[in-house]
C-alpha cells in the first residue's frame, strides 16, 4: 500500500511511519513541523518508498502518485502546544480534516482519522465505550482541542455518508513512548523529566485522578489494523489499565531511582476526573488488545530519554502549562 500520513513526524506518526515502512508499505509523510520533529523521522528519510513533503493541511494539498489510504494525525495535541496554538488546533480539526477527506476521496482511498478520548470530557460515564457522547465544555479553555476532534468525527460521517468515503475513526487514550517531547506538559513526559532532573514531580489536583496509559508500540499496532480494516468506527484505542496520576509518579520514581518530591497543585479547568476505554470493539473487530504492561513501557521510555539528554533542554520562550493529559 502507498499510505499518506500527516503529521507524519510527530511522536506518534513517526512511530506510525516507521511501522508501514516495516511491513512493506510506502509512506509519504506530511508535516509543518509546529510540533512534529525532523529528528523523528531523520532515520527514514532515506529508506525505499518513504518521502516527506512540509506542507500546512488546513491549505491545499497535493501529493505525486496514488494512495491506498490516507491516515490524519495532524493536530497540536499536547496541553502546551493546543494552549498556545487555539486556533491552529481549530483549523487543523476542520479545514485539515475536510483537506485530508478530500485527498481522500479523489484517490478513493480508505481515511482513518486519529481522534481522541477528548471527545468524552469530563465523564459522567464510567468506563467509556463508543456509544457515551461525552461531557464536554464547548467554551471553556480545553474546549479548541475537545471540539476540534468532535467537528472532525462529524465531518468524517458526514463524508461517509454523502461522498462514499471510507472511513475509519479511531478514539485515542492517552499514549506515551520514546519521542515523546520533555516539555509537551503531558503527564508521562513531565514526571520522567522532572524525575531525571531532580525536580519536584508536579501533580494536579490531589493525585486520585486516573488515565489508562498505553504504550506507543501498541498503539500503533491499533492504527495499522484500523488501516486495514473496512469497519468506520468509532473504535476506542487505548490500555484498559486504569492507574491513578499519584500511581504513576510514584512509579517513574521507582524506575528512575530518583529522590524528587512530589508538589501538589490546583487542578485545573474541565479536568478529566476518571478516564478508562471500553476496548470491546477493537477486540473484536481489529482484534487488537494492549500487549505491554505500564512498567515495561515506562522502562523503555525513561531508558530513550536518558539516551536523548537533549530533548530535556526547556525550548525557549516555553512555559509551563497546568495539565494532567
Amino acid at each position: 500500500m502507498r499510505v499518506v500520513v500527516s503529521g507524519g513526524s510527530g511522536f506518534l506518526g513517526s512511530h506510525l511511519c516507521e511501522a508501514l515502512l516495516r511491513r512493506g508499505d510506502s509512506v509519504c509523510c506530511l508535516d509543518n513541523f509546529s510540533s512534529g520533529r525532523a529528528v523523528n523521522i531523520a532515520h527514514l528519510v532515506h529508506q525505499p518508498g518513504f518521502t516527506c513533503t512540509p506542507c500546512d493541511v488546513t491549505s491545499r494539498i497535493r501529493i505525486s502518485g496514488d494512495a491506498d489510504a490516507v491516515v490524519h494525525l495532524a493536530s497540536p495535541a499536547s496541553p502546551f502546544d493546543y494552549n498556545s496554538h487555539p486556533l491552529q488546533t481549530l483549523a487543523a480539526g476542520s479545514r485539515g480534516t475536510e483537506n485530508m477527506l478530500r485527498l481522500a476521496v479523489r484517490h478513493g482511498a480508505r481515511f482513518v482519522l486519529a481522534s481522541t478520548s477528548e471527545v468524552y470530557g469530563d465523564p459522567t460515564v464510567h468506563p467509556q465505550d463508543e456509544e457515551y457522547w461525552g461531557h464536554v465544555n464547548p467554551i471553556g479553555p480545553r474546549s479548541v482541542y475537545d471540539e476540534a476532534k468532535r467537528f472532525a468525527e462529524a465531518l468524517s460521517m458526514a463524508y461517509r455518508r454523502s461522498e462514499g468515503a471510507d472511513v475509519g475513526i479511531v478514539r485515542i487514550f492517552n499514549t506515551y513512548g520514546p519521542r515523546m517531547r520533555a516539555h509537551d506538559g503531558r503527564v508521562v513526559s513531565s514526571f520522567i523529566r522532572q524525575a531525571l532532573e531532580g525536580e519536584a514531580l508536579t501533580i494536579f489536583g490531589d493525585g486520585s485522578q486516573t488515565r489508562s496509559f498505553c504504550y506507543v508500540d501498541d498503539m500503533v499496532r491499533g492504527l495499522v489494523a484500523m488501516i486495514d480494516s473496512p469497519r468506520p468506527g468509532p473504535i476506542n484505542l487505548g490500555n484498559p489499565g486504569e492507574r491513578t496520576v499519584r500511581e504513576l509518579a510514584e512509579l517513574v520514581l521507582l524506575i528512575t531511582g530518583s529522590d524528587s518530591e512530589l508538589r501538589f497543585l490546583p487542578l485545573p479547568v474541565d479536568d478529566p476526573v476518571r478516564r478508562r476505554p471500553v476496548i470491546a470493539r477493537a477486540r473484536e473487530g481489529l482484534d487488537w488488545h494492549p500487549r505491554v504492561p505500564l512498567e515495561e513501557g515506562l522502562r523503555h521510555t525513561v531508558d530513550w530519554f536518558v539516551s536523548q539528554p537533549d530533548t530535556l533542554v526547556r525550548p525557549r520562550q516555553q512555559s509551563a502549562v497546568g495539565r494532567q493529559s
